[in-house]
Protein backbone atom coordinates (compact mmCIF):
# COMPACT_ATOMS: atom_id res chain seq x y z
CA UNK A 1 0.00 0.00 0.00
CA UNK A 2 3.02 2.30 -0.13
CA UNK A 3 3.12 2.68 -3.93
CA UNK A 4 1.80 5.81 -5.62
CA UNK A 5 -1.98 5.99 -5.92
CA UNK A 6 -3.88 7.19 -8.98
CA UNK A 7 -7.59 6.91 -9.79
CA UNK A 8 -6.64 4.09 -12.19
CA UNK A 9 -4.14 2.19 -10.01
CA UNK A 10 -6.90 -0.24 -8.99
CA UNK A 11 -6.68 -1.71 -12.51
CA UNK A 12 -3.42 -3.43 -11.53
CA UNK A 13 -5.14 -5.38 -8.72
CA UNK A 14 -7.52 -8.35 -8.73
CA UNK A 15 -11.08 -7.00 -9.10
CA UNK A 16 -14.00 -9.10 -7.89
CA UNK A 17 -17.65 -8.66 -8.92
CA UNK A 18 -16.85 -6.20 -11.70
CA UNK A 19 -18.29 -7.51 -14.99
CA UNK A 20 -15.60 -8.26 -17.57
CA UNK A 21 -17.96 -9.71 -20.16
CA UNK A 22 -19.14 -6.53 -21.89
CA UNK A 23 -19.74 -7.49 -25.54
CA UNK A 24 -18.04 -4.27 -26.70
CA UNK A 25 -15.15 -3.13 -24.49
CA UNK A 26 -14.51 -0.15 -26.77
CA UNK A 27 -18.06 1.07 -26.11
CA UNK A 28 -17.41 0.75 -22.36
CA UNK A 29 -14.24 2.85 -22.66
CA UNK A 30 -16.16 5.46 -24.67
CA UNK A 31 -18.90 5.69 -22.03
CA UNK A 32 -16.32 6.02 -19.23
CA UNK A 33 -14.73 8.84 -21.26
CA UNK A 34 -18.12 10.58 -21.47
CA UNK A 35 -18.57 10.24 -17.72
CA UNK A 36 -15.21 11.91 -17.10
CA UNK A 37 -16.60 15.01 -18.83
CA UNK A 38 -19.87 15.03 -16.87
CA UNK A 39 -20.44 17.55 -14.06
CA UNK A 40 -19.94 16.29 -10.51
CA UNK A 41 -22.98 14.86 -8.76
CA UNK A 42 -21.78 16.11 -5.36
CA UNK A 43 -19.06 18.53 -4.25
CA UNK A 44 -15.89 17.92 -2.27
CA UNK A 45 -16.89 20.47 0.35
CA UNK A 46 -20.10 18.54 1.03
CA UNK A 47 -18.12 15.31 1.48
CA UNK A 48 -15.81 17.08 3.94
CA UNK A 49 -18.83 18.34 5.87
CA UNK A 50 -20.22 14.81 6.13
CA UNK A 51 -16.82 13.62 7.35
CA UNK A 52 -16.89 16.23 10.13
CA UNK A 53 -20.37 15.06 11.14
CA UNK A 54 -19.23 11.44 11.17
CA UNK A 55 -16.34 12.49 13.42
CA UNK A 56 -19.05 13.58 15.89
CA UNK A 57 -20.65 10.15 15.52
CA UNK A 58 -17.31 8.47 16.27
CA UNK A 59 -17.04 10.61 19.42
CA UNK A 60 -20.56 9.65 20.57
CA UNK A 61 -21.94 13.14 19.94
CA UNK A 62 -24.26 12.18 17.05
CA UNK A 63 -25.99 9.15 15.52
CA UNK A 64 -25.86 7.87 11.93
CA UNK A 65 -29.07 6.93 10.10
CA UNK A 66 -28.30 5.46 6.68
CA UNK A 67 -31.02 3.90 4.58
CA UNK A 68 -32.72 3.47 1.26
CA UNK A 69 -33.30 0.96 -1.52
CA UNK A 70 -31.31 -2.24 -1.77
CA UNK A 71 -30.87 -1.35 -5.46
CA UNK A 72 -32.37 1.59 -7.32
CA UNK A 73 -34.08 0.79 -10.60
CA UNK A 74 -34.98 2.58 -13.78
CA UNK A 75 -38.52 1.19 -13.74
CA UNK A 76 -39.47 2.40 -10.24
CA UNK A 77 -37.87 5.84 -10.60
CA UNK A 78 -40.45 8.47 -9.64
CA UNK A 79 -40.74 11.64 -7.60
CA UNK A 80 -43.27 9.96 -5.29
CA UNK A 81 -40.93 7.08 -4.43
CA UNK A 82 -38.05 9.47 -3.71
CA UNK A 83 -40.31 11.65 -1.57
CA UNK A 84 -41.68 8.73 0.42
CA UNK A 85 -38.24 7.35 1.28
CA UNK A 86 -36.95 10.82 2.15
CA UNK A 87 -40.00 11.36 4.35
CA UNK A 88 -39.36 8.04 6.11
CA UNK A 89 -35.77 9.13 6.82
CA UNK A 90 -37.14 12.37 8.33
CA UNK A 91 -39.63 10.45 10.50
CA UNK A 92 -36.99 8.08 11.80
CA UNK A 93 -34.55 10.92 12.44
CA UNK A 94 -37.14 12.79 14.50
CA UNK A 95 -37.80 9.71 16.63
CA UNK A 96 -34.07 9.11 17.17
CA UNK A 97 -33.22 12.76 17.88
CA UNK A 98 -36.05 13.28 20.36
CA UNK A 99 -35.24 10.17 22.41
CA UNK A 100 -31.48 10.09 22.05
CA UNK A 101 -30.88 13.79 22.53
CA UNK A 102 -28.26 13.74 19.76
CA UNK A 103 -28.16 15.12 16.22
CA UNK A 104 -28.88 12.49 13.58
CA UNK A 105 -26.65 12.39 10.51
CA UNK A 106 -28.91 11.47 7.59
CA UNK A 107 -27.32 9.50 4.73
CA UNK A 108 -29.51 8.08 1.95
CA UNK A 109 -28.77 4.94 -0.06
CA UNK A 110 -29.96 6.90 -3.09
CA UNK A 111 -28.74 8.67 -6.22
CA UNK A 112 -26.29 5.94 -7.22
CA UNK A 113 -27.09 2.63 -5.46
CA UNK A 114 -27.65 0.53 -8.58
CA UNK A 115 -25.07 -2.27 -8.82
CA UNK A 116 -25.15 -5.32 -6.55
CA UNK A 117 -22.61 -8.14 -6.19
CA UNK A 118 -24.25 -11.53 -6.64
CA UNK A 119 -23.45 -14.84 -5.03
CA UNK A 120 -23.61 -16.64 -8.39
CA UNK A 121 -22.55 -15.16 -11.76
CA UNK A 122 -25.20 -17.17 -13.62
CA UNK A 123 -28.72 -18.46 -13.03
CA UNK A 124 -30.67 -21.28 -14.66
CA UNK A 125 -34.44 -21.32 -15.22
CA UNK A 126 -36.20 -24.18 -17.03
CA UNK A 127 -32.89 -25.43 -18.39
CA UNK A 128 -31.82 -22.02 -19.74
CA UNK A 129 -28.67 -20.47 -18.24
CA UNK A 130 -27.99 -16.72 -18.42
CA UNK A 131 -25.82 -14.18 -16.56
CA UNK A 132 -27.30 -13.08 -13.22
CA UNK A 133 -28.99 -9.69 -12.91
CA UNK A 134 -26.40 -7.32 -11.40
CA UNK A 135 -28.28 -4.05 -11.18
CA UNK A 136 -29.88 -1.68 -13.67
CA UNK A 137 -26.62 0.13 -14.41
CA UNK A 138 -25.18 -3.17 -15.71
CA UNK A 139 -27.99 -5.29 -17.19
CA UNK A 140 -31.73 -5.91 -17.09
CA UNK A 141 -33.93 -8.11 -14.89
CA UNK A 142 -35.77 -9.71 -17.82
CA UNK A 143 -34.66 -13.31 -18.24
CA UNK A 144 -33.57 -13.09 -21.85
CA UNK A 145 -30.11 -12.97 -23.47
CA UNK A 146 -30.32 -9.38 -24.74
CA UNK A 147 -31.39 -7.98 -21.36
CA UNK A 148 -28.77 -9.91 -19.36
CA UNK A 149 -25.84 -8.77 -21.52
CA UNK A 150 -23.91 -5.92 -19.81
CA UNK A 151 -24.64 -2.64 -21.58
CA UNK A 152 -22.37 0.38 -20.95
CA UNK A 153 -25.09 2.82 -22.02
CA UNK A 154 -26.84 1.93 -18.77
CA UNK A 155 -24.08 3.78 -16.90
CA UNK A 156 -25.09 7.03 -18.58
CA UNK A 157 -28.74 6.46 -17.73
CA UNK A 158 -27.78 5.73 -14.10
CA UNK A 159 -25.78 8.96 -13.97
CA UNK A 160 -28.76 10.91 -15.32
CA UNK A 161 -31.19 9.32 -12.85
CA UNK A 162 -28.77 9.99 -9.98
CA UNK A 163 -28.58 13.66 -10.96
CA UNK A 164 -32.37 13.93 -11.05
CA UNK A 165 -32.70 12.15 -7.70
CA UNK A 166 -30.16 14.50 -6.12
CA UNK A 167 -31.97 17.56 -7.48
CA UNK A 168 -35.21 16.39 -5.89
CA UNK A 169 -33.54 15.48 -2.58
CA UNK A 170 -31.93 18.93 -2.39
CA UNK A 171 -35.29 20.56 -3.12
CA UNK A 172 -37.06 18.55 -0.41
CA UNK A 173 -34.26 19.14 2.10
CA UNK A 174 -33.93 22.89 1.58
CA UNK A 175 -37.25 24.03 0.14
CA UNK A 176 -39.46 23.84 3.22
CA UNK A 177 -40.74 20.26 2.98
CA UNK A 178 -38.39 19.26 5.79
CA UNK A 179 -39.49 22.13 8.05
CA UNK A 180 -40.15 20.69 11.51
CA UNK A 181 -43.44 22.58 11.56
CA UNK A 182 -44.62 20.13 8.88
CA UNK A 183 -43.96 17.15 11.10
CA UNK A 184 -47.63 16.05 11.23
CA UNK A 185 -47.76 16.04 7.42
CA UNK A 186 -44.97 13.48 7.17
CA UNK A 187 -47.16 10.61 8.34
CA UNK A 188 -47.41 8.03 5.60
CA UNK A 189 -50.95 6.83 4.98
CA UNK A 190 -50.42 3.16 5.83
CA UNK A 191 -48.36 4.07 8.92
CA UNK A 192 -51.02 6.50 10.10
CA UNK A 193 -53.44 3.67 10.87
CA UNK A 194 -50.91 1.42 12.58
CA UNK A 195 -49.63 1.07 16.17
CA UNK A 196 -46.45 2.85 15.08
CA UNK A 197 -48.57 5.67 13.68
CA UNK A 198 -50.13 6.21 17.09
CA UNK A 199 -46.70 6.35 18.76
CA UNK A 200 -45.45 8.72 16.09
CA UNK A 201 -48.44 11.07 16.51
CA UNK A 202 -47.86 11.17 20.26
CA UNK A 203 -44.25 12.14 19.72
CA UNK A 204 -45.05 14.76 17.06
CA UNK A 205 -47.61 16.34 19.40
CA UNK A 206 -44.83 16.84 21.97
CA UNK A 207 -42.52 18.33 19.35
CA UNK A 208 -45.27 20.63 18.08
CA UNK A 209 -45.84 21.91 21.60
CA UNK A 210 -42.13 22.58 21.94
CA UNK A 211 -42.09 24.44 18.61
CA UNK A 212 -45.04 26.57 19.72
CA UNK A 213 -43.15 27.52 22.86
CA UNK A 214 -39.99 28.27 20.90
CA UNK A 215 -41.94 30.43 18.48
CA UNK A 216 -43.41 32.37 21.39
CA UNK A 217 -39.91 33.31 22.57
CA UNK A 218 -38.72 34.22 19.08
CA UNK A 219 -37.11 30.99 17.87
CA UNK A 220 -38.67 30.66 14.40
CA UNK A 221 -37.61 29.37 10.97
CA UNK A 222 -36.92 32.98 10.04
CA UNK A 223 -34.54 33.54 12.96
CA UNK A 224 -33.13 29.99 12.93
CA UNK A 225 -33.12 28.64 9.33
CA UNK A 226 -32.09 25.16 10.45
CA UNK A 227 -35.70 24.64 11.59
CA UNK A 228 -36.72 25.07 7.94
CA UNK A 229 -34.27 22.65 6.32
CA UNK A 230 -32.19 19.53 6.86
CA UNK A 231 -28.94 18.18 5.48
CA UNK A 232 -29.11 14.84 3.72
CA UNK A 233 -26.14 13.13 2.12
CA UNK A 234 -25.94 10.34 -0.47
CA UNK A 235 -24.10 7.02 -0.52
CA UNK A 236 -23.69 3.84 -2.50
CA UNK A 237 -21.45 0.79 -2.73
CA UNK A 238 -18.39 1.56 -4.86
CA UNK A 239 -18.64 -1.64 -6.88
CA UNK A 240 -18.15 -0.57 -10.52
CA UNK A 241 -14.70 0.96 -10.23
CA UNK A 242 -14.60 2.09 -13.86
CA UNK A 243 -17.57 4.35 -13.15
CA UNK A 244 -16.07 5.53 -9.85
CA UNK A 245 -12.72 6.27 -11.51
CA UNK A 246 -14.47 8.35 -14.16
CA UNK A 247 -16.24 10.35 -11.43
CA UNK A 248 -13.06 11.01 -9.43
CA UNK A 249 -11.73 14.57 -9.71
CA UNK A 250 -9.11 16.81 -8.09
CA UNK A 251 -10.65 19.27 -5.64
CA UNK A 252 -9.53 22.76 -6.60
CA UNK A 253 -9.57 23.89 -2.95
CA UNK A 254 -7.35 21.21 -1.43
CA UNK A 255 -5.73 19.43 -4.35
CA UNK A 256 -7.05 16.10 -3.06
CA UNK A 257 -8.90 13.47 -5.06
CA UNK A 258 -12.65 13.08 -4.40
CA UNK A 259 -15.13 10.66 -5.91
CA UNK A 260 -17.93 13.07 -6.81
CA UNK A 261 -20.53 10.34 -7.52
CA UNK A 262 -21.63 10.38 -3.84
CA UNK A 263 -20.73 11.89 -0.50
CA UNK A 264 -19.94 8.50 1.07
CA UNK A 265 -18.97 5.24 -0.62
CA UNK A 266 -18.51 1.84 0.94
CA UNK A 267 -16.75 -1.46 0.24
CA UNK A 268 -18.87 -4.58 0.44
CA UNK A 269 -18.26 -7.82 2.31
CA UNK A 270 -17.37 -9.61 -0.94
CA UNK A 271 -14.81 -7.04 -2.18
CA UNK A 272 -12.75 -6.11 0.90
CA UNK A 273 -9.63 -8.12 0.00
CA UNK A 274 -6.57 -6.28 1.32
CA UNK A 275 -4.70 -6.71 -1.97
CA UNK A 276 -7.80 -6.17 -4.11
CA UNK A 277 -8.89 -3.44 -6.48
CA UNK A 278 -11.61 -1.99 -4.25
CA UNK A 279 -9.33 -1.36 -1.27
CA UNK A 280 -6.75 0.12 -3.64
CA UNK A 281 -9.24 2.57 -5.15
CA UNK A 282 -10.87 3.61 -1.89
CA UNK A 283 -7.62 4.28 -0.04
CA UNK A 284 -6.85 7.19 -2.36
CA UNK A 285 -10.09 9.17 -2.39
CA UNK A 286 -10.69 11.65 0.43
CA UNK A 287 -14.44 11.06 0.83
CA UNK A 288 -15.72 9.49 4.02
CA UNK A 289 -15.84 5.77 3.26
CA UNK A 290 -17.39 2.64 4.73
CA UNK A 291 -16.44 -1.01 5.08
CA UNK A 292 -18.80 -3.94 5.56
CA UNK A 293 -17.58 -6.23 8.36
CA UNK A 294 -18.89 -9.79 8.47
CA UNK A 295 -18.58 -12.99 10.51
CA UNK A 296 -15.49 -14.30 8.68
CA UNK A 297 -13.32 -11.28 9.51
CA UNK A 298 -10.64 -11.68 12.17
CA UNK A 299 -9.50 -8.79 14.41
CA UNK A 300 -5.96 -8.74 13.00
CA UNK A 301 -7.23 -8.44 9.43
CA UNK A 302 -9.66 -5.69 10.45
CA UNK A 303 -6.81 -3.62 11.90
CA UNK A 304 -4.81 -4.08 8.68
CA UNK A 305 -7.81 -2.93 6.62
CA UNK A 306 -8.31 0.11 8.85
CA UNK A 307 -4.66 1.05 8.52
CA UNK A 308 -4.82 0.69 4.73
CA UNK A 309 -7.94 2.84 4.40
CA UNK A 310 -7.30 5.38 7.15
CA UNK A 311 -3.56 5.41 7.89
CA UNK A 312 -3.70 8.90 9.40
CA UNK A 313 -6.48 7.95 11.83
CA UNK A 314 -8.69 10.79 10.58
CA UNK A 315 -11.93 10.98 12.64
CA UNK A 316 -15.03 10.47 10.48
CA UNK A 317 -13.06 8.98 7.60
CA UNK A 318 -14.05 5.32 8.12
CA UNK A 319 -17.36 3.73 9.12
CA UNK A 320 -17.52 0.00 9.89
CA UNK A 321 -20.87 -1.66 9.17
CA UNK A 322 -21.32 -4.91 11.07
CA UNK A 323 -23.42 -7.46 9.15
CA UNK A 324 -23.37 -10.72 11.06
CA UNK A 325 -26.86 -12.10 11.52
CA UNK A 326 -28.76 -12.30 14.79
CA UNK A 327 -27.32 -15.77 15.48
CA UNK A 328 -23.66 -14.76 14.99
CA UNK A 329 -23.28 -11.23 16.32
CA UNK A 330 -22.68 -12.19 19.97
CA UNK A 331 -19.82 -14.51 19.03
CA UNK A 332 -18.12 -12.35 16.40
CA UNK A 333 -18.62 -8.63 17.08
CA UNK A 334 -17.10 -8.23 20.59
CA UNK A 335 -13.60 -9.27 19.47
CA UNK A 336 -13.67 -6.82 16.57
CA UNK A 337 -14.88 -3.92 18.70
CA UNK A 338 -12.35 -4.76 21.38
CA UNK A 339 -9.57 -4.70 18.77
CA UNK A 340 -10.44 -1.23 17.47
CA UNK A 341 -10.68 0.13 21.02
CA UNK A 342 -7.46 -1.58 22.16
CA UNK A 343 -5.50 -0.39 19.12
CA UNK A 344 -6.89 3.14 19.40
CA UNK A 345 -8.35 3.25 15.88
CA UNK A 346 -10.84 6.04 15.21
CA UNK A 347 -13.86 4.51 13.47
CA UNK A 348 -17.63 4.81 13.44
CA UNK A 349 -19.27 1.53 14.41
CA UNK A 350 -22.69 0.99 12.80
CA UNK A 351 -24.88 -2.04 12.23
CA UNK A 352 -26.34 -3.42 9.00
CA UNK A 353 -28.93 -5.89 10.35
CA UNK A 354 -30.32 -6.80 6.94
CA UNK A 355 -27.81 -8.96 5.05
CA UNK A 356 -27.03 -11.51 7.75
CA UNK A 357 -30.72 -12.29 8.31
CA UNK A 358 -31.82 -13.22 4.80
CA UNK A 359 -33.58 -16.53 4.13
CA UNK A 360 -35.86 -18.14 1.57
CA UNK A 361 -39.48 -18.61 2.62
CA UNK A 362 -41.30 -21.87 1.97
CA UNK A 363 -43.11 -20.21 -0.95
CA UNK A 364 -39.81 -19.27 -2.63
CA UNK A 365 -39.61 -15.58 -1.73
CA UNK A 366 -36.33 -14.21 -0.41
CA UNK A 367 -37.20 -12.48 2.87
CA UNK A 368 -35.92 -11.27 6.24
CA UNK A 369 -37.69 -11.89 9.57
CA UNK A 370 -38.21 -8.59 11.35
CA UNK A 371 -37.63 -10.11 14.79
CA UNK A 372 -34.13 -11.20 13.70
CA UNK A 373 -33.39 -7.68 12.43
CA UNK A 374 -34.52 -6.20 15.74
CA UNK A 375 -32.47 -8.79 17.64
CA UNK A 376 -29.27 -7.92 15.77
CA UNK A 377 -29.76 -4.18 16.34
CA UNK A 378 -30.45 -4.77 20.02
CA UNK A 379 -27.37 -6.99 20.28
CA UNK A 380 -25.21 -4.41 18.53
CA UNK A 381 -26.10 -1.67 21.01
CA UNK A 382 -25.64 -3.93 24.03
CA UNK A 383 -22.27 -5.25 22.81
CA UNK A 384 -21.03 -1.75 22.01
CA UNK A 385 -21.92 -0.57 25.51
CA UNK A 386 -20.19 -3.59 27.05
CA UNK A 387 -17.03 -3.01 24.99
CA UNK A 388 -16.88 0.72 25.74
CA UNK A 389 -17.58 1.62 22.10
CA UNK A 390 -20.16 4.13 20.86
CA UNK A 391 -23.06 2.42 19.00
CA UNK A 392 -22.81 4.89 16.15
CA UNK A 393 -25.64 4.11 13.78
CA UNK A 394 -27.80 1.83 11.64
CA UNK A 395 -27.62 1.02 7.93
CA UNK A 396 -30.92 -0.25 6.52
CA UNK A 397 -32.41 -1.43 3.26
CA UNK A 398 -35.83 0.20 3.43
CA UNK A 399 -38.44 2.03 1.41
CA UNK A 400 -41.27 4.45 2.00
CA UNK A 401 -43.50 2.26 -0.15
CA UNK A 402 -46.03 -0.07 1.44
CA UNK A 403 -44.25 -3.26 0.44
CA UNK A 404 -44.55 -6.77 1.91
CA UNK A 405 -40.99 -8.09 1.72
CA UNK A 406 -39.87 -8.67 5.33
CA UNK A 407 -41.77 -10.98 7.69
CA UNK A 408 -43.25 -9.74 10.96
CA UNK A 409 -43.54 -6.24 12.34
CA UNK A 410 -46.58 -4.58 13.90
CA UNK A 411 -48.89 -6.06 11.26
CA UNK A 412 -47.29 -9.51 11.65
CA UNK A 413 -46.68 -10.09 7.94
CA UNK A 414 -46.65 -13.83 7.20
CA UNK A 415 -45.19 -15.85 4.34
CA UNK A 416 -48.61 -15.77 2.72
CA UNK A 417 -48.51 -11.95 2.68
CA UNK A 418 -45.18 -11.68 0.85
CA UNK A 419 -46.71 -11.92 -2.61
CA UNK A 420 -49.12 -9.03 -2.02
CA UNK A 421 -46.64 -6.21 -2.72
CA UNK A 422 -43.23 -7.79 -3.26
CA UNK A 423 -41.57 -5.21 -5.53
CA UNK A 424 -37.86 -5.33 -4.75
CA UNK A 425 -35.36 -5.62 -7.62
CA UNK A 426 -32.88 -7.48 -5.45
CA UNK A 427 -33.14 -7.91 -1.65
CA UNK A 428 -36.16 -7.56 0.67
CA UNK A 429 -36.62 -4.12 2.28
CA UNK A 430 -38.29 -2.90 5.45
CA UNK A 431 -41.47 -0.98 4.73
CA UNK A 432 -42.18 2.36 6.41
CA UNK A 433 -44.03 0.83 9.34
CA UNK A 434 -41.30 -1.70 10.09
CA UNK A 435 -38.53 0.89 9.74
CA UNK A 436 -40.33 3.25 12.11
CA UNK A 437 -40.80 0.43 14.62
CA UNK A 438 -37.06 -0.24 14.49
CA UNK A 439 -36.38 3.49 15.01
CA UNK A 440 -38.46 3.43 18.18
CA UNK A 441 -36.49 0.43 19.47
CA UNK A 442 -33.16 2.18 18.84
CA UNK A 443 -34.53 5.40 20.34
CA UNK A 444 -35.49 3.61 23.54
CA UNK A 445 -31.98 2.15 23.79
CA UNK A 446 -30.38 5.55 23.17
CA UNK A 447 -32.64 7.18 25.73
CA UNK A 448 -31.69 4.58 28.35
CA UNK A 449 -28.01 5.17 27.56
CA UNK A 450 -28.44 8.94 27.85
CA UNK A 451 -30.23 8.61 31.18
CA UNK A 452 -27.54 6.25 32.52
CA UNK A 453 -24.83 8.75 31.58
CA UNK A 454 -26.82 11.51 33.29
CA UNK A 455 -27.12 9.47 36.48
CA UNK A 456 -23.37 8.76 36.51
CA UNK A 457 -22.61 12.46 36.04
CA UNK A 458 -24.96 13.37 38.91
CA UNK A 459 -23.25 10.89 41.22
Amino acid sequence: MTERWTPASWRQRPAKHIPNDYPDMEALARVEGELRRMPPLVFAGEARRLKSKLADVAAGKAFLLQGGDCAESFKEFSADNIRDTFRLILQMAVVLTFAGGKPVVKVARMAGQFAKPRSEPIETIDGVTLPSYRGDNINGMEFEPAARAPDPERLLRAYSQSASTLNLLRAFAGGGYADLHNIHRWTLGFVDGSPQGARYRELTDKISEALTFMGAIGVTPESHPDLHRVEVFTSHEALLLGFEEAMTRVDSTTGDWYDVSAHLLWIGERTRQLDGAHIEFMRGIRNPIGLKVGPTLEPEELIRLIDALNPEGEPGRLTLYGRFGADKIAARLPRLMEATRREGRSVVWAIDPMHGNTLKANNGYKTRPFDRILSEVRGFIEIAEAEGVHPGGVHLEMTGQNVTECLGGARALSEGDLGDRYHTHCDPRLNGEQALELAFLVAEKLKAERQAVGREAAE
